[in-house]
């Protein structure tokens, strides 16, 4: 009995178990489609076709199947910012001032997270960068930092994109590795030069060590494993106890010996790069918050690193290979996110001086 395959003459590996005989002859001829025509006149031949060329392995994931954290985020509205600190419900915004010495004017009772969140079983949840820094860190990434957008345009949102926040010093236009186009493979609408303040949410209620630990949003990653009938019992201290963010600022150069790999874990801690870090109790960030609307998802510990540093492109874009590969579909966050307007001093929180 003949059976016949046809894969693509490209890069096709057939195995050929045999069951009773180890007999077997296999004929290859090739027709004018650009494929190979395997026979194989064994009685009882199991072929195994895998077509490499059909899969991207640098993004290639596991095997689909259900995931418990799909819908699990907790709807909280924003709040008016006055509004909420005069009835005593505002929590600590972000992002902050992080310059050291600084003080927010808000007062709160609660404290940060002061040690690596692994300490503390919270995990990585989500990873995703806003354009330019959200955060403050005067003489690292403020408003004297350049990149390729002007300085006219930064802070902005211009029609169509999203807004800016803060740069790193770094650039410079004569030099090539802040200007040499880089051919991103995974990243969207990255560019070489400028900055981008990176967010690892980490979450106690996660799906910690299993295949569904990376979700986007990020929401669903926190929430995983809370509803909302367990979120009204915690204590402010115990939500910024088991919720927080790891954020450090890069600015992208072309230049493959600033190359770190697997950015997916969070922060890098190596030489100076997350050895200057900023705790304090804040928010979540985005473009749907101002100094008038506040975020309801607070308090949680931020741990921002107050320095800015060089990173290849090639590192951002193996990230993004990374979350290609992760079961949940993380495409959402394969780009830039709007950064928020600095938090005003009277919605920071005043903890930072506690450390």
């Amino acid at each position: 009995m003949s059976s016949k395959l046809i894969a693509p003459l490209s890069v096709a590996t057939v195995v050929s178990v045999v069951g009773m005989t180890i007999a077997a002859i296999v004929g290859v001829t090739r027709n004018n489609g650009g494929t190979v025509m395997m026979e194989s006149n064994n009685p009882s031949p199991q072929n195994i076709i895998i077509n490499a060329a059909a899969t991207d392995m640098a993004t290639r994931g596991p095997p689909k199947a259900t995931n418990p954290c799909d819908g699990a985020k907790i709807q909280l509205d924003n709040v008016q910012c006055a509004a909420a600190a005069i009835n005593g419900q505002l929590n600590g915004q972000s992002g902050a001032n992080v310059t050291k010495g600084y003080v927010g004017d808000l007062d709160v009772d609660v404290e940060p997270i002061a040690e690596p969140y692994y300490k503390k079983g919270l995990c990585p949840v989500n990873v995703h960068w806003h354009e330019g820094a959200e955060h403050l860190s005067v003489g690292e990434y403020d408003e004297m930092g350049t990149g390729p957008t002007g300085k006219e345009e930064a802070h902005r949102a211009l029609a169509g994109e999203v807004r800016e926040g803060f740069q790193c010093r770094y650039y410079d236009e004569n030099e090539d590795m802040f200007t040499k186009p880089y051919e991103w493979k995974h990243c969207v609408g990255m560019k070489v030069g400028q900055t981008y303040e990176v967010h690892w949410p980490h979450s106690a209620a996660g799906a910690c060590g299993t295949t569904n630990q990376y979700q986007t949003p990020f929401y669903d990653g926190v929430f995983c494993n809370l509803d909302m009938e367990t979120l009204v019992t915690l204590t402010p201290q115990q939500i910024a106890s088991a919720v927080g963010v790891q954020a450090q600022i890069f600015t992208i150069v072309n230049d493959e010996s600033y190359y770190y790999p697997n950015l997916m874990r969070g922060m890098i801690v190596d030489g100076e790069k997350g050895s200057d870090i900023a705790y304090y109790t804040g928010s979540t960030t985005g473009t749907s918050r101002d100094n008038e609307k506040c975020s309801s998802y607070a308090p949680i510990t931020w741990q921002v690193d107050r320095k800015c540093h060089k990173i290849s492109a090639s590192s951002f874009d193996q990230l993004c290979a990374d979350m290609k590969s992760q079961r949940d579909d993380m495409s959402d966050d394969l780009y830039a996110h709007g950064s928020r307007e600095l938090v005003a001093d009277e919605w920071a929180a005043d903890n930072g001086k506690l450390l």
